[in-house]
């Protein structure tokens, strides 16, 4: 390897090294560049070695590199990072580099270079340019229109205007891309007129639509004000695109007039175009517009009603409340719907006020609207009223008014339920009150702290009562908790012992395992001890067992099991016990059709989880499971634990 190769290769190393990030790029140090500029003249360099100098001098490049950046503009495999490197360095000299190019380019390079001009913005190329856009290489004539609208200025848009006269097709497009660029420019130089005139032309044209809309969006926001009356020419347009383009346009257009000129075209358009304009009056958000608004959703084609009514949430106006309101009695259930997600939507006390008028009305229906509409609106202020209505003499009206308190309301309305608890007996209701209990109780830092108050109440409670209260116990848990089921399972009433053995089942804690089991193994009712069966196998989910724990009770819990239901459910929580024994256990059940695909579950969970410790034997269990299943999930987490013993 020659001496020079050896110092370019160091000269990239020790930038390398000693670069700083930004954005993922590195950026050598300023005093580097003279080791990038002999880098690009090296012959030795790698084309890589040359794409890194180049890039580290678009970030440090001065107009001592622009010459030998500019060498390589006719390079095929470097032509783009030389341009990449000379478009950041802010010296004249770059342009003149450019400019240059220009003549003597030929192909995807003239192309770039032609980019580069424009990316620059050097109104001295328009001239070279020019010609240009006549070129028989369609990309270098493509290129250039883009470049000419980059410029921007009054040359360039002459030159494009002259063309577009000549022009068709993919050119065209391109031709009226650069002219819309053009007039942006010439726009924001306040060459208004200028500006107007390509505009008018664009919007004119028979084809590409996309620069005749565009020419038409310029073209009234160029005109300010005075655009007005062209917007509502075209609102009333039979050309779908232009109609479209000014129904855009006016989203970017304040004041009410623009609303005005909105409102009074809608009511003459077939359906889909007043669908767009209910769409534009809605994102504008002008209240103005709500009285066309609310004609519209009154009466009329029942798309367009719907539109009218999802635009009264965007505008937020309060006095479209009473509207909506009005509307959720409507015969059409798509249009009730409608107001109803809209005023779920409507922000503002009004809404509010509303929904609460109709909560203490008379009407069923509306009542119940009224509970749903204060859960989506989430009206935390609404809990005393929903109290009120949570004992109404109503029976459709009270269990909502509690579901709306349990999914609103919080530790301070525990005792409040408990005492509307008291007073209730109907199955609905206390449905309702044990999920909204339950529900607040659990919204606690610490839900154990709400046991006293729940047990105290069971004394005085009936049977339905008490079946409440021993469901929310074993919701929050604990000892104390626990203790109340315990003394429940001894009352003589059947409906409190069924609670209370329910309650024992659901339980998520261990501490409940003793009474389980003894439940499971000595109830002379089938039914209960199947359930205690099932709840005590459902323990070993608790993480807070240890592993010997969890398998004693899979231990205990398999010498019970009569049925495959049970035997299914014991696999199921098997792969949560780490242990050879569990593995064991699962495999002693994979050759049973009814229950091999479970066993090789639990074994491939288990197996999953040893595998370090005890590499032989879960190989050997894998290796049957492959044999037993060929359940593709089963397949894959097998293949993938024997893949870490090889």
């Amino acid at each position: 390897m020659s001496k020079l190769r050896i110092h370019i290769i160091l000269i990239i190393a020790l930038l390398a090294g000693g670069a700083v990030q930004s954005f993922a790029q590195t950026v050598p140090a300023k005093q580097d560049e003279a080791k990038l500029i002999a880098v690009l003249k090296s012959a030795d360099a790698s084309l890589k070695e040359k794409n890194d100098a180049c890039r580290g001098l678009s970030f440090i490049g001065t107009k001592t590199a622009i010459p030998a950046l500019a060498a390589l503009l006719g390079d095929e495999k470097l032509s783009h990072m030389a341009r990449y490197g000379l478009e950041p360095i802010p010296d004249p000299a770059v342009d003149e580099a450019f400019r240059a190019a220009l003549g003597k380019l030929k192909g995807m390079q003239l192309v770039g270079v032609i980019g580069s001009v424009g990316v620059r913005g050097d109104t001295q190329a328009v001239p070279l340019l020019i010609p240009m856009l006549q070129d028989p290489n369609p990309e270098v004539a493509r290129a250039t229109a883009r470049a000419l609208g980059n410029i921007g200025n009054s040359a360039a848009a002459q030159a494009l205007q002259n063309r577009l006269k000549n022009v068709s097709g993919t050119d065209k497009l391109h031709v009226c891309e650069g002219l819309l660029r053009c007039a942006e420019a010439l726009a924001a130089e306040n060459q208004t007129q200028q500006a107007i005139a390509i505009y008018d032309q664009l919007r004119k044209l028979d084809d590409p639509h996309q620069a005749r809309a565009g020419g038409l969006r310029g073209a009234i926001l160029a005109r300010g004000m005075n655009g007005i009356a062209l917007l509502q020419d075209h609102l009333r347009s039979n050309d779908y695109i232009l109609f479209s383009a000014a129904c855009q346009t006016a989203l970017e257009m304040p004041g009410t007039k623009v609303t005005q000129a909105l409102t009074s075209a809608v009511n003459d358009l077939p359906a889909d175009n007043q669908i767009l304009v209910i769409w534009t009056l809605g994102k504008r958000g002008d209240a103005a517009a709500l009285p066309t608004l609310t004609a519209l959703a009154k009466k009329g084609p029942q798309n367009v009603r719907i539109e009218a009514i999802k635009a009264f949430p965007q505008i937020a106006d309060g006095s479209a409340v009473p509207v909506l309101v009005d509307l959720l009695a409507d015969s059409d259930r798509q249009i009730s719907q409608n107001a109803q997600d809209a005023l779920a939507a409507m922000p503002g006390r009004e809404a509010h006020a509303a929904v609460m008028e109709m909560l203490d009305g008379r009407d069923t229906e509306m009542r119940l609207t009224a509970l749903e509409l204060i859960g989506r609106r989430r009206m935390t202020q609404s809990i005393p009223a929903l109290l009120k209505a949570a004992e109404d003499a109503n029976p459709r009206i009270r269990p909502e008014a509690i579901r709306r308190i349990g999914e609103l309301g919080g530790p301070g309305e525990i005792s409040s339920l408990l005492d509307v608890l008291m007073r209730l007996s109907e199955s609905r209701d206390l449905s309702a009150l044990e999920r909204a209990l339950g529900t607040v109780c659990t919204k606690t830092d610490d839900p154990q702290s709400n046991t006293g108050r729940l047990t105290s109440s069971l004394n005085r409670a009936t049977p339905g009562q008490k079946s409440v209260l021993l469901q929310v116990l074993s919701v929050i848990g604990g000892p104390d908790a626990l203790e109340a089921v315990r003394k429940a399972m001894n009352d003589t009433n059947s409906q409190v012992r069924a609670a209370a053995v329910q309650s024992l089942c659901g339980w998520k804690t261990a501490d409940a395992a003793p009474d389980l089991l003894t439940l499971a193994k000595t109830s002379p009712d089938p039914a209960e001890k199947t359930a205690a069966l099932r709840g005590y196998i459902s323990l070993v989910r608790d993480e807070n067992l240890s592993t010997d724990e969890k398998l004693a009770i899979c231990k205990q819990a398999a010498d019970l099991i009569q049925r495959n239901q049970e035997t299914k459910l014991l696999l199921g929580v098997l792969g949560n016990v780490p242990s050879l024994e569990a593995l064991s256990m699962a495999m002693a059940h994979l050759n049973d059709s009814a229950t091999t695909l479970e066993a090789s579950f639990a074994a491939v969970a288990i197996s999953e989880k040893i595998v370090g410790r005890h590499p032989k034997d879960v190989k050997d269990a894998l290796q049957k499971v492959l044999k037993a299943t060929n359940n593709r999930e089963v397949t894959r987490r097998a293949e993938r634990t024997l893949d870490k013993i090889k």
